[in-house]
């Protein structure tokens, strides 16, 4: 049953000079959204709406069990030329994995679903299975820590599953797309300790300028998405400003973090153009610059579509 939201999607913006790449989206999360009484979309549909305003690629992402095996299927589509994929468990989802239960700093207490009994390892080994097999598949990912909603029990949970998806990006000679929520220091040690793939994306950064500088040191890309233009994370803008252009990335994390004014809607891959039209003017620089290093950044990381 489709999912109803109060308010419907973003406006669309102008289409950008330069085609760019949604290199994080949640196609799987968004396919049941419905808004204002319209009709549902399809994946199609969100694909041809981001080709038109010039988003004419996207990585789309699997972070859990049931999603890794809609994103492998999707990819599989023969006209799915459009997107890539990364894959992963989640750090959220590898505590439930663990069978941990506490309940973390949020105060929520986990709630497993059916698909969570099957064990850390082999979950783990699932996502290996499809990321060796499946070509397009380009990153493992998202994976990292969280520890917004996790207590000391699942902290190490998601050390060691982190740990084992760096270790099969670089078994494999794939992208990592790292999650970071409120774990800094413990996702850098982790990359400094066993050794960061080549192509390193911390997704939805969220550091601030100094962290910045340290991931450009280490040649680790940032990816951008609509928190950027919040008014509240100065930050955030100063880190865009602090990483040269050539690490930079954009995303939205669709469904996920629409960029101001449009929080409180339903997010998609066509509104990362209204993302990095805001980089542009943080960066005060040409828009059409900016999309082009963004789109080469991407290629470098991923590859060809």
């Amino acid at each position: 049953m489709a999912r109803k939201r109060e308010r419907g999607f973003p406006l669309d913006p102008e289409p950008l000079p330069v085609p760019v790449v949604d290199n994080h989206t949640h196609l799987d999360a968004i396919a049941d959204l419905v808004a204002d009484g319209s009709p549902v979309p399809t994946v199609a549909d969100h694909v041809a709406r981001a080709t038109a305003v010039g988003v004419d690629r996207m990585v789309q992402v699997g972070c859990d069990l049931p999603s890794v095996e809609w994103t492998d299927a999707l990819l599989r589509d023969a006209e799915a030329d459009a997107l890539l994929g990364a894959v992963a468990i989640h750090p959220n989802e590898a505590v439930l994995h663990a069978g941990v239960r506490e309940v973390g700093p949020d105060g929520l207490e986990p709630q497993p679903r059916p698909h969570h009994s099957t064990s850390l390892a082999d979950a783990i080994a699932r996502v290996a299975e499809v990321a060796r097999d499946n070509p397009r598949v380009r990153a493992v990912g998202e994976t990292g820590m969280d520890l917004f909603r996790t207590g000391p029990q699942g902290e190490e949970a998601q050390r060691e599953s982190f740990r084992a998806h760096v270790a099969l990006a670089k078994e494999l000679g794939l992208a990592l797309q790292i999650h970071d929520r409120d774990a800094h220091e413990q996702v850098i040690e982790v990359l400094l300790a066993d050794g960061a793939p080549e192509r390193t994306v911390f997704h939805c950064f969220s550091g601030d300028a100094a962290m910045a500088a340290l991931a450009a040191e280490h040649g680790w890309y940032l990816s951008f998405a609509g928190t950027v233009t919040y008014p509240k994370n100065t930050h955030l803008r100063e880190a865009l400003r602090t990483v040269p252009l050539e690490l930079v990335l954009v995303e939205t994390d669709a469904p996920y973090l629409p960029p101001h004014p449009f929080r409180g809607q339903p997010n998609a891959p066509y509104v990362a153009a209204h993302t990095v039209r805001a980089m542009a003017e943080v960066l005060d620089r040409p828009l059409a610059d900016v999309c082009r290093a963004v789109s080469d950044n991407t290629g470098r990381v991923y590859g060809s579509w």
